[in-house]
């Protein structure tokens, strides 16, 4: 069975991630702040807005920032760790 996978690797909001990770089984997404947007990272308050229209079956943040990691109780969304094992 096939399986899409797509990482964003380090980059700020980019409309070519609608085509890349669109319906994608997994979407690993470096989500390095909570709301600040800043140059070449992603932020949650960004991937919140664009994520529905890319429609992946799972979402996994990755490259996060201690202002992620402090607030991972209001993070909605699974949260790559050191050692995690993915299977999808």
């Amino acid at each position: 069975m096939r399986k899409i996978f797509c990482y964003s690797g380090d980059t700020e909001w980019t409309d070519a991630l609608f085509e890349v990770a669109r319906g994608a089984d997994l979407f690993i997404a470096e989500c390095y702040m909570f709301e600040k947007v800043i140059r070449a990272h992603l932020s949650l308050s960004t991937l919140r807005e664009k994520l529905p229209a890319i429609g992946a079956n799972r979402v996994i943040l990755t490259h996060l920032s201690d202002d992620m990691l402090s607030r991972a109780p209001a993070v909605e969304f699974e949260m790559a760790t050191d050692g995690k094992v993915i299977a999808i």
